[in-house]
């Protein structure tokens, strides 16, 4: 097996084994190489060496990450836990089966604006379609368009509107396959003919007329075996066809709420610009525009009636500043900036109406969060199997179980444990 086999079969076990941004494994794999990671993990008893426990706490007292689950000994207490069921040779041969396949940080393709996340890059993208990563467009021919799930019909419209014309311009829509605003916006792009599709900025890498570049690329919180949301199963199987599916999770993988977050960051690293077509006050379409002006990137929001719930997160990101009204396609296609000549851009304000009151899972911190997403809703599961499965300490799952029941999120059922009122 060659380096960049060993590093790719590396990489995909360790995908398994960790959670998406799971700062501590990032870590460790920046210090140590994919390699040696999964070898630790995977391969290794005991705690961790002195060497590599230092290395990541150094690099984690860079930033925020200070608690103590960010401890190296407590990560491998995590995903070791998971290393029974971690089989990359079988998750390989399933993508291929699938029409699919891996791309890691050290391919040809891979996507050099993730490193924007820093730390919080994947560590890989599983992918799934017609578009291999040779043909993946460059960073200012790509556009998230994404919103809420409880879209209204004017949010339906303004999508589809937006979506059809930035595609017919040569830009590639990407949002995240679910319900509402995200399912219009990739069947919009999915309605324009070949023949009307322009191309007023420099031609895609790796694109040709055999291999166009993609209309509407797919990211996903779950694995890439089955079509998530199950009402979208025709859609997602149509972007597919066109252009590609991709996730940071190997098949197998549940979507959880976890994962449907830290899926945002990878909406908003992958595309130059972000726009949001509707959304809640408390919506998390707003989370990937926040991730993407962290990083710089151009954000738009369509304003709505100030009397439309819907609207009011698009008012809050006007509102705040983080994002530019966007009203046409011509207004969005601005945010790719040089790709399509600059132009002037005016900042709009809307009034905000504060809307919806905090969720019982609002505030659960990250490790909480996880075990309420592994807590089984019909059957019950002991401790010992929701630290596997939600990749946790015994420690943290049993403090854990405690706080979710205070909240009324969890209950105990004999010798186990099943969620409570969501």
């Amino acid at each position: 097996m060659s380096n960049g086999e060993r590093n790719r079969w590396a990489r995909a076990g360790l995908s398994r084994l960790m959670e998406p941004n799971d700062l501590t494994g990032l870590a460790l794999v920046a210090v140590a190489g994919a390699e040696e990671a999964f070898r630790l993990v995977a391969g290794h008893t005991g705690p961790a060496p002195a060497a590599e426990r230092q290395a990541v706490a150094e690099l984690l007292a860079d930033g925020s990450a200070t608690k103590a689950e960010h401890r190296l000994d407590a990560g491998l207490q995590r995903w070791r836990p998971r290393a029974a069921d971690c089989a990359p040779a079988r998750d390989l041969e399933t993508m291929r089966r699938l029409g699919g396949g891996l791309l890691v940080p050290e391919d040809p393709g891979w996507p050099e604006q993730f490193d924007a996340l820093g730390l919080s890059a994947p560590l890989c993208l599983w992918w799934r379609g017609r578009t291999g990563p040779e043909s993946l467009p460059g960073v200012r021919d790509l556009m998230a368009i994404v919103g809420s799930r409880d879209a209204t019909e004017y949010g339906r419209h303004v999508t589809a509107e937006l979506a059809a014309r930035v595609v017919a311009s040569g830009v590639t829509v990407v949002s995240g396959g679910a319900y509402g605003i995200d399912a219009r916006a990739h069947e919009s792009a999915l309605s324009v003919e070949s023949r009307d599709l322009g191309a007023p900025g420099p031609a895609t890498p790796g694109a040709s007329d055999e291999c166009p570049a993609p209309r509407t690329i797919a990211v996903m919180a779950g694995g890439l075996d089955r079509f998530y949301p199950a009402g979208n199963e025709e859609l997602l199987r149509r972007v597919a066809a066109d252009g590609a599916l991709i996730a940071e999770v190997p098949p197998g993988t549940a979507p959880t709420r976890w994962r449907f977050l830290q899926r945002n960051r990878l909406i908003a690293g992958l595309c130059a610009a972000t726009v949001v077509a509707e959304a809640r006050w408390r919506s998390g379409a707003l989370t990937t525009a926040r991730r993407a002006a962290e990083m710089g990137r151009e954000v738009g929001a369509v304003p709505g009636s100030v009397f439309s719930a819907n609207s009011a997160g698009c008012h809050r990101l006007l509102r705040e500043g983080s994002a530019v009204a966007v009203t046409d396609a011509a207004e969005a296609l601005e945010l790719l900036g040089e790709r399509r000549g600059h132009a002037e851009q005016a900042t709009s304000g809307a009034a905000a109406r504060e809307h919806a009151s905090a969720r019982q899972h609002d505030g659960l911190d990250i490790q909480d969060l996880l075990l309420l997403d592994a807590l089984p809703v019909r059957t019950a599961s002991t401790p010992d199997k929701l630290a596997t499965v939600a990749g946790l300490g015994i420690g943290a799952v049993l403090g854990g179980l405690s706080r979710l029941e205070d909240r009324g999120l969890a209950r105990r059922v004999g010798q186990g444990w099943q969620r409570g009122g969501d």
